[in-house]
This record gives C-alpha cells, structure tokens and sequence, in this order.
C-alpha cells in the first residue's frame, strides 16, 4: 500500500470436483467457480480500445491497467483453489457486448473500464472498486468547447447504453440539449472529432487521453477541464457470490502488498502518480482475512 487461505465455499467446491459431494451448498449448476476449478480455464474479457485500461498492445497481446490487475487475479484464483495450472483465454468485447458476454459465459470476468451502477448489478456482479474516474470531452482545439454548457445544440459522439451516453441525456435537466450521435467505438469517436464529423466526443477522461495519444494527426484536440461525471470502475462478472469473493480476494491481495504500485508504474506514463482520492479507494478495498 496477500490470501493464501481457501474461503470454506471454495473448500466445498474443491472437494465436489473430486467427488466429496455432488453439489455444494450455493453453488448453482453451471455457476463460473466451479467450472473454472473443473476445466482449470479462465476467460477473461478485454477491450480493444480503452487505453490505457484495456486495450490491444502493438504486440495483438491484451494490455492496460484493468488487464494487469486480471492477470493479478487470476493468479490469485488459481492460488485460492489450489489449480496446478491455469489456462487465462482472452476474449475481447465491445462496449455494447461486454454485458451480454459476462451473462451468458462467453467471458468469466470483464476486465475493462466498466463502471459500477445499481442499474447494472441487477444483472452482474461486480468486483470491489479498481479505479476512480470521470467523464468529459475533446473537442478540435482550433474550436474548443470548455463547459458542458457550451455542449448545447453541438453534435457529441458518444457509445449508446454507457454511463456517459445517461449524464449527457441528464444535461437537459439543466438546459442543455446535445444533439447525440452514436459511436461504436472511441476511436471512432477520436476520428470523428478530427475530421469534423462530430463537434466534441465523450467518455472518460483518461481513455480520452489515451486514444487522442494513441492516434498521432495533425488535427489538435483540446480537453475540457470540466467533469461530467465520476465513475468508479470494477471488473464485471456473472452473479455468483463465490467468484466475486475469490476476485475480491485477489485484488485486496495486490492493494495490500504493495504491487499496485508496480501495476500502475507499468500502465501509465513516467511519473503519473495515484490521486489521493486513488489512493484512499486503495487502503478501502484491501479488507484483512
């Protein structure tokens, strides 16, 4: 600023795979845990287009901070149940996909820039907080917008069913009505702004930065300096309590150990350094055995 021992459920789930008992208490068939455990397989999701939390590196490999943090994880998990081995298969999805995926299996745990809402945990669980962000918007720096309000009647890119997409339709609320276009990805949205197309493109901040970084072109983008929103990102995952316990676990393993540090020095630029805001999310989420 680590868990070794077995949560008595993940014992019990253990000891079903090598026919202790058939089916232990509360765990539904099919449910992530034990599948994992049986098939020593994990499947993790990633975004291709969330820099710097989770993206494609120049090498086709799944990188960014919410990806290093999985890879934490997962080892924990194959700790926590004892697995000689464990297989990590990544599958990417999208910002319109990602819940979809998580809920009928084709991914065990969302490792992306997923913000927590009550909306959303009516239909997934969700891990303890990994990050502290907000939300706002670029626009071409020969024509910058700085406020929300200057958003008014302007056409802002934005990805349908995000948090961002809500507090943009909430703006009118105060007056202040965008005309909304759909994007499907940010880079898309990046592009967008720089060719005209769209007058501002909003998300969260740092993804901002990291897609406006990533796509070096001579068309100068301005930040705004404003907020939209703050949102706190967590790894999604499918409803079952002993598979956010076993994430939980690894996570406040790699809190409280100090290798947070390390995940944060590799995933941001040379000298970036956690908020104290950040920081307090960290000692919060790093719950004692």
């Amino acid at each position: 600023m680590k868990a070794r021992l077995l949560a008595p459920c993940a014992l019990v789930l253990v000891s079903a795979l090598l026919g202790a008992c058939a089916n232990p208490p509360g765990a539904a068939a099919g449910a992530p845990l034990p599948r994992v455990a049986q098939t020593q397989t994990l499947k993790l999701g990633y975004r291709e287009d969330a820099q710097p939390f989770s993206f494609k590196g120049a090498d086709g490999k799944p990188a960014g901070y919410s990806v290093a943090l999985c890879q934490r994880v997962a080892a924990s998990i194959q700790a926590q149940l004892k697995l000689p081995k464990l297989d990590v298969q990544w599958v990417p999805v999208t910002a319109a996909t990602r819940m979809q995926a998580v809920n009928d299996g084709t991914v065990d745990i969302e490792c992306g820039s997923t913000t927590r809402t009550l909306g959303r945990e009516q239909q997934v669980d969700f891990s303890n907080t990994i990050w502290v962000e907000g939300a706002s918007f670029v626009t071409q720096a020969s024509s910058p917008m700085a406020r929300p309000a200057d958003l008014n009647g302007k056409r802002v890119g934005v990805i349908p069913g995000t948090t961002t997409e809500a507090v943009l339709k909430r703006l009118s609320a105060r007056g202040i009505a965008p005309v909304l276009v759909p994007m499907q990805t940010h880079t898309e949205g990046i592009a967008a702004v720089r060719t005209a197309r769209i007058d501002a493109y909003a998300t969260d901040r740092l993804i901002l930065l990291g897609e406006a970084l990533g796509q070096p072109s001579t068309v100068a983008l301005k930040l705004s300096d404003d907020y939209l929103s703050i949102e706190p990102y967590a790894l999604m995952m499918r409803r079952d309590a002993d598979l956010r316990l076993a994430v939980n676990r690894g996570l406040a393993e790699t809190y409280r150990s100090g290798a947070i540090t390390e995940v944060f020095r590799q995933s941001f630029p040379a000298g970036a350094r956690p908020s104290p805001l950040l920081e307090a999310m960290y000692i919060l989420n790093a719950p004692e055995e």
